[in-house]
Parts: C-alpha cells; structure tokens; sequence
C-alpha cells in the first residue's frame, strides 16, 4: 500500500510569451484550475480525477490555446488534442485531430479506462465521443480568428516565397502563442498523475500532432518517480521524449525541480538553432514540485496544504544555460 501524502497539484497554462492583456485572465485562469484540482484530491478524490478536472476548467476558459480558444490551423481549423496519465497503473489515454469536442482530455480519460488502446484519433475518437454523449461546443473564439488573420499575413508577407515556419517564428513571435495547458498531481494516497490538452502550433499542417497526446513526450506519470507535463514547440517535447526524461531523472533521485531544470538544459544544449521555446511541470513520488521553462514566460499554479491559496506567477525558473 501506497504511504500517506499531503496533496500537492500545479497546473501550467502555457510557455512562451504572455502580453499584458492577456496575463491577468491566464493568471485567473490557472488560479482556478489549480483551486478546482486541489479541491478534489484534498477530499480524497484521485490524482487522475484533479488533473483531468484542472485541465478541464482550463479548456473551457478561453484563455489558452486547448478547448475553447484553440489555435487555427493553416485551413483555419481547430485540431484539438489531449492525454492524460495514472502513475499508478501507467494506464494512459490519448486523443487526437478533435473537431469540437468541449474537454479533450475527458476524451483522453475514455480512451484509456475503456478502450485497449492508449492513442485513438480522427473518426474513432469522435465516435468514442458520441457513444459516451460528450459534449460539443465550438472551440473557435474571436480571439484566435484574429490571430489567424495576423498570422496568415505574417506567412504571406514574404510575397513570392514561403518561409518556413520556423524562419516566421523568428521574426513574428508576437504573434505566436503556445499556452497548451497542464497538470500533475499527487493524491493522498502516493498516487501521480499528469493531463495535457492543446489546440496544437498556430498555421500547423492539417493532421500534424504534436506532444500533448504523446506519452512520454507532453504527459507522463509514474508512482515510482513523479509525473510532468510539457508546454511548448511540440517537436521539441518529442524528439527528447521530454516528458519521461523528466520523470527519469526523479526516478533516479532527483527533485521535481532537479529533474525539470536538468531536461530544460538538455533541450538548450541538444536544439539551440531552433525555435525551442519549453516548459515544464513536475511532481515527484515525495510530493516536491519543480517548474522551469527557457521562454519569456511560463503561466503556471500550484497549491498544497500550506499554501492554502494557489499560487500564481507568469514566471518559473528561467533555465538559459546547457548541460
């Protein structure tokens, strides 16, 4: 039997840079996840229930790019997807290229505790849906409609030639926002877990999927170490397995905090060429939790039994240096 812990949630709403106007909601936004999570496991609900309610509370506020307020993709589209975690099980759930499902990770939860596969996208996803009456809702604000006009111009603006997107990131990065969301938690119980859910990278490819619904890469949760989720270029979380790395480095006797700034060095040493903007989010099997990220910006929140209130910020560690 697991030994007794005090619950311990942190949420992120995303890495990359938060303009001013839009930091107070994304600040309320996690404030409230975190609040909602805690809730949960505070009165013996599971890790797994806090994250996936946490992150659901984020996809409905319209703040982030998951759930309602995804980013548009070069169609002007919306592609949601989402996973989750238990580490007590290493059960997992994914789903992908979601249309206008209201709570992608609600999708993911399915996936996981009633199918015999981790990772379903597409029409499979969106029956699963219809057979356990999910609830829709258009995720396409005024907000990101707007975004996609900037960004589009942005691409066309080379006139006779198409950077790639990377070369557009470098010099638009105002208009490029990546506030997947997340969560990990410990329960009272020993357990961990970990959700994340995105409406994926503005102008992405119709069908690309990126490292919120890969586990491993965005999510990953595990008793004997900790869990994490990711935010950030989703190819970046991918090609390190970012996720796991983490959770690797608190298997191996690392803190939360240790294991995050270890992984954000890796990614500054390994990808430094690129647009690799990262953040993450750990809790360890001892309940320490660690934050770090290589953007401008990384809104996030925990909250633990001593804390009381969540806490907030629009920064973590700043890891600048490689390993």
């Amino acid at each position: 039997m697991s030994e007794k812990r005090n619950p311990v949630i942190v949420v992120h709403g995303g890495a990359g840079r938060w303009h001013p106007e839009r930091s107070q909601p994304g600040l309320a936004g996690v404030k409230k996840a975190a609040k909602v999570g805690f809730d949960i496991i505070n009165n013996r609900g599971t890790a797994v229930d806090a994250v996936m309610e946490a992150v659901a509370v984020m996809e409905d506020d319209g703040s982030f790019n998951a759930g309602y307020g995804s980013s548009l993709n070069i169609e002007k589209e919306v592609e949601m997807e989402a996973s989750i975690m238990d580490g007590k099980t290493l059960q997992a759930g994914a789903a992908g290229l979601l249309k206008d499902i209201r709570n992608p990770v609600r999708l993911a939860r399915i996936v996981m505790e009633n199918t015999d596969h981790v990772f379903v996208v597409g029409k499979g996803a969106e029956k699963l849906a219809k057979m356990f009456n999910l609830e829709r809702r258009d995720p396409k604000t005024e907000l990101r409609l707007k975004y996609y006009e900037q960004q589009k111009e942005a691409l066309l603006d080379g006139k006779f030639e198409l950077p790639k997107l990377s070369e557009l990131i470098k010099r638009h990065i105002e208009f490029f926002e990546l506030e997947t969301v997340g969560a990990v938690a410990l329960d009272k119980d020993g357990n961990v877990a970990a959700a994340t859910s995105t409406g994926g990278f503005p102008l992405k490819l119709p069908g690309r999927i990126g490292d919120s619904p890969s586990i491993g890469c965005g999510t990953y949760a595990d008793n004997e170490a900790g869990a994490c989720s990711t935010t950030g270029v989703g190819e970046v979380a991918i090609r390190l397995v970012l996720a796991k790395t983490v959770c690797n480095h608190m298997g191996n006797g690392k803190t939360a905090q240790e294991g995050v700034e270890l992984a954000v060095k890796l990614i500054n040493r390994k990808m430094p060429a690129i647009y690799n903007h990262m953040g993450l989010i750990a809790v360890d099997s001892h309940g320490r939790i660690g934050a770090a990220h290589n953007s401008p910006n990384m809104c996030w929140a925990y909250l633990t039994p001593k804390t009381q209130e969540p806490i907030t910020s629009l920064t973590a560690e700043i890891v600048k240096e490689s390993l």
